[in-house]
């Protein structure tokens, strides 16, 4: 036999508990009836709102490029609309007038010409738009919603 104790609160060794008695048992009737049906937030804008962050922010090392720069245009407007999507599910309406900001300026189709300082401030502008979003932006779900 070994002088080992059982930890505080655990049932000693062997297993059993003192004088036989079981543990109680619950019943579904038992439990708490909201148990697994508490509504779930999730932050679903975070991974292409930090991905948005940093193509914006490799955009400020092509801003005198064009071909280059296209691709940022591509890859800024592309994540802002996905993060505006998860806004609308999210229900974060103050976050829509920012990222369509962020789909309109930095649209590959129709593009802005901008150059200079207030360029450069509107690419940091956006990268903090893209890092608000992906922090603030939650969306519920309930289990019903993943099947």
């Amino acid at each position: 036999m070994s002088n080992r104790r059982p930890p505080a609160g655990s049932a000693p060794l062997g297993g059993s508990r003192p004088n036989g008695a079981q543990p109680p048992r619950t019943t579904p009737a038992q439990r708490p009836a909201d148990r697994y049906k508490d509504p779930v937030s999730r932050r679903m804008a975070l991974a292409p709102g930090l991905l948005g962050a940093i193509v914006v922010l490799a955009g400020l090392a092509l801003l005198d490029t064009e071909s280059g720069f296209l691709w940022i245009r591509y890859g800024a407007a592309i994540l802002a609309a996905i993060v505006g999507w998860f806004a609308i599910q999210g229900r974060a309406w103050w976050a829509l007038p920012l990222l369509v900001a962020v789909i309109v300026i930095w649209n590959p189709v129709l593009p802005f010409e901008w150059h200079g300082q207030w360029w450069v401030a509107g690419q940091f502008g956006a990268v903090a738009v893209f890092i608000l979003c992906a922090i603030l932006i939650r969306v519920t779900s309930t289990p019903h919603d993943a099947r």
